[in-house]
């Protein structure tokens, strides 16, 4: 099985965790305020996780989650993920993350900043568009009637068949977007972000609904761009 590397342990990062470790991956998680912080979500976890700082999780990781603020993405420790494929889960948010012009601009995207900064690496976008509750529900076993799909993004063909090999083994299929530069059609408040898998997004958002392929691929063909929006 795979280890699985998380810089950034929060609400997704330790959604995948649990994932993981019930799909039988390894993982080795970490954060910005250092591995003790770690110790109950490791001690529920198991005996399949343990804690480590952002750069021993990158060194130790097959494959890596980059699950953090995309404020903070130049932190990512770019040495350690030479060689690796790396899962951006990133979303821009101004009013958290303050404001980053090419990207107000729209001339790129945020996995491909991460993509810039780790020059090395082969980086795919996903699981940035789910909300954790729902990434926790609507997994299914490989083959079941009602099995939701997600999207992913990459420049590196490779990489994405890994991530669509890793998304089969957590409880998903995947659609495959395209390169990172088509990202932006299930970044956040488009028609293939969180919403989308909730069956009442107005009044219940907590209660998941299942997305197939063909209803994502409808979600992210009618997606436009916040200029045309």
């Amino acid at each position: 099985m795979t280890t699985v590397g998380l810089i950034g342990s929060g609400s997704i990062g330790g959604t995948l965790a649990r994932l993981a470790v019930a799909a039988g991956h390894d993982v080795v998680l970490s954060n910005s305020r250092g591995p003790q912080t770690l110790k109950d979500l490791v001690e529920e976890l198991g005996p399949r996780a343990r804690a480590a700082t952002p750069a021993e999780a990158a060194a130790a990781g097959d494959l890596v989650v980059v699950t953090i603020p995309l404020r903070a993405y130049r932190e990512v420790p770019a040495g350690p993920l030479a060689g690796k494929i790396v899962i951006d889960t990133n979303n821009y948010y101004p009013e958290r993350d303050g404001h980053f012009p090419e990207l107000d601009d729209e001339s790129t995207t945020t996995s491909e900043l991460l993509q810039r900064h780790l020059p090395d690496s082969a980086v795919v976008k996903g699981f940035n568009n789910i909300y954790f509750k729902h990434l926790l529900a609507l997994a299914r076993p490989s083959g079941a009637a009602d099995r939701t799909a997600l999207p992913i993004a990459g420049d590196d063909p490779t990489a994405k068949a890994t991530v669509t090999a890793f998304l089969d083994s957590l409880g998903y299929d995947a659609v495959d977007v395209g390169p990172l530069a088509e990202g932006w059609r299930f970044q956040r408040d488009t028609t293939a972000y969180a919403a989308l898998y909730a069956a009442d997004p107005a009044n219940d958002f907590d209660r998941p609904a299942r997305v197939d392929a063909e209803k994502l691929r409808a979600a992210l063909a009618a997606a436009r761009r916040y200029a045309d929006a």
